[in-house]
């Protein structure tokens, strides 16, 4: 969630990390701040937004070589100047930024504040830093120690930077349960929380794992365990382009991301899909293959969007594989005490790849017996490397909070997998087996034809942007995309809106109906087909105002709808690849019209990795 950015070696370190803050802005946050060394130790922080930091520090003194920057999203203490990062410690030597929470830090604070210490701010961070800081002079050890002695005691999820007025060469950082990635330059090093703010200066990274400690210098990057063991670093490179992450000409990265579908999709299946010879290739499916045809059951482990991916796979997967499967909250997954059996498989689905909840949920199963299978998109990300095996979703980064790109995405992987468990374990028939691959083949050009109708949606978004509420109803395969369409309009829009199975509106939705609510039916041809027809003509009879996302050529529907938003034919299994698109864009265009920045809706963050 909160943003990291960290600089050493010969350039000037503040514009690094202000550009790489700026970067970070879509993970969401509420206040900024850097701290930077030259000979003194400079704290600069304030609530709002990067440009409001950068203003303030015109006509400072901002030179050095050595510097650290954040964004926080405010998880103790409300957003202010005073709860901003960085922190110091109650001498001033040291300046610390971190992301995670430390759930144990009212213990530690009761502890420091007996001894004398008195905080600044109400946030965890700062009884973490001073903590750090009274083993550092009580114990009297290295502050490369107290790190590690402060963390054994430290229950919580943490990425803590740290700067030392009494070595200025140095900065020292750890992590366990948040993300962090090291760019590896020549004679200089870079931190941050993701690769955004680093690949406009280097290809190579490191990226650190659970219970490590980084002590790096402009020229010299040395790993530790916390038991002081040193571990050999592993350099990857990036395969990321600066332009990837830049906004290319669109208004908002929603949009663009929107509008680069096609290609996602397209490079989903990519060296996978080979329709002339009818074969999905996929390593981590094929290498697994008994653990996944033989599974006595599926569960999906998700968040947000991706859960609605996950729902989606239910049906896939139950239809096309006959394995049972269940889609829990990793929220709520990881709290409860779920029954778990070795033959069980777990899917990890995430964006991101460091979902504090998802990331919990599949440690826990994996310990428990359970096959873990990741979908993620996000190269070399925790759960990427957790799970026993996996697939990318090789959508590119996604800079926008909402997801639209990377959901899609998932759809093509996840159904990919089904087809390919299927086929093994003889549940699909070659028809239709073949059938579905000419489905997926033909998608990334029938999302084409749908962004089409750009301007036409940007027409219906001027036409109910001002609604208080909207209801989404969906059948089948498109009761996912239902639930996924109303959260795409909660998040840009701020409308309340409520996704539902179409034939349970009768067990209560129905009593919002009336003429001023929006009811969007997601209602392209399927075997459901006949059914939403008759729950559209209830919300009709109610005198609802009907928006409906059908297929080419269904001639009922429109007659029944206020306005309709046309997607081309495809088989219900694929349909929701596209018939979400629409959605997207009628959110976007509503969050736009009514004078949002929809690329950071409030409150929100892209990646949630803290409870």
């Amino acid at each position: 969630m909160c943003g990291i950015v960290a600089y050493i070696g010969p350039r000037e370190a503040y514009p690094v990390i202000l550009k790489g803050l700026k970067r970070l802005e879509y993970r969401g946050y509420d206040s900024s701040g850097v701290a930077l060394l030259n000979g003194d130790l400079r704290v600069y922080k304030k609530k709002g937004k990067v440009n409001e930091l950068e203003e303030s520090l015109i006509g400072k003194d901002v030179h050095a070589h050595a510097g650290i920057g954040h964004t926080r999203w405010a998880t103790h203490g409300e957003p202010s100047d005073r709860n901003a990062h960085p922190h110091q410690s109650a001498n001033g030597k040291l300046a610390m930024i971190h992301n995670g929470i430390i759930e144990n830090y009212a213990q530690l604070k009761t502890e420091l504040q007996k001894k004398g210490y008195v905080f600044k701010s109400d946030t965890d961070t700062e009884v973490l830093l001073n903590f750090i800081e009274d083993i550092h002079e009580n114990n009297q050890c290295g502050l490369e120690e107290a790190v590690r002695i402060a963390l054994k005691r430290v229950v919580g999820a943490y990425v803590i930077v740290l700067l030392d007025a009494a070595n200025p060469d140095t900065i020292i950082a750890a992590r366990k349960g948040s993300p962090l990635v090291i760019g590896v330059g020549k004679g200089e090093h870079f931190l941050a929380s993701d690769a955004s703010p680093i690949i406009e200066y280097t290809k190579e990274v490191v990226y650190v794992n659970d219970y490590e400690l980084a002590i790096l210098k402009a020229d010299e990057l040395v790993l530790k365990n916390l038991g002081n063991e040193k571990i050999t670093p592993f350099v990857q490179k990036l395969d990321l382009e600066l332009a990837a992450i830049e906004k290319g000409g669109y208004d908002h990265f929603m949009l663009k991301e929107i509008f680069e579908q096609p290609d996602t999709i397209f490079d989903c299946l990519r060296g996978r899909l080979d329709v002339s010879n009818a074969t999905i290739t996929m390593a981590g499916v094929q290498n697994n293959i008994e653990h996944l045809k033989l599974a006595n059951r599926i569960i999906m482990v998700a968040c947000g969007t991706s859960w609605h991916a996950g729902l989606i796979a239910e049906y896939v997967f139950e239809e096309l594989c006959r394995i049972p499967v269940e889609v829990e909250y990793a929220s709520e997954f990881r709290y409860r005490n779920p029954v778990i059996h070795k033959g069980d498989v777990i899917f990890a689905i995430s964006q991101s790849g460091e979902t504090a909840d998802t990331i919990v949920a599949i440690e826990r199963a994996k310990e428990q017996g359970a096959f873990i299978f990741g979908v993620v998109n996000v190269v070399g990300s925790s759960i990427a490397r957790i799970s026993n095996a996996g697939a990318y979703t090789h959508a590119g980064p996604e800079i926008g909070v909402a997801s639209t790109k990377a959901f899609t995405a998932q759809l093509v992987v996840l159904t990919m997998i089904a087809l390919k468990i299927a086929k093994e374990k003889n549940t699909i028939s070659e028809e239709r087996y073949v059938h579905l691959l000419n489905e997926l083949h033909e998608a990334p050009e029938k999302v084409k034809e749908i962004l089409l109708l750009n301007d036409k949606i940007q027409e219906l978004a001027e036409k109910y942007k001002d609604a208080k509420d909207a209801l989404y109803l969906g059948r089948g395969y498109n009761f996912p995309v239902a639930l996924e369409g109303a959260l795409k309009l909660k998040e840009i829009s701020y409308i309340h809106a409520e996704g539902y199975a179409a034939a349970e509106m009768k067990h209560g939705p129905i009593a919002l109906v009336d003429e001023n609510l929006p009811v969007v039916f997601v209602a392209t041809k399927d075997s459901y087909h006949e059914k939403i027809i008759s729950n559209i003509q209830e919300i009709k009879a109610r005198k609802g105002k009907v928006v409906a996302v059908i297929s080419e050529g269904d001639e009922t529907i429109p007659q029944l709808s206020e306005d309709i938003m046309v997607v081309p034919q495809a088989d219900e299994l694929v349909a929701p690849m596209l018939s979400v698109i629409p959605l997207q864009l009628f959110a976007y265009h509503i969050g736009v019209a009514k004078g949002y920045d929809v690329d950071k809706p409030r409150n929100l963050a892209k990646s949630v990795t803290v409870e």
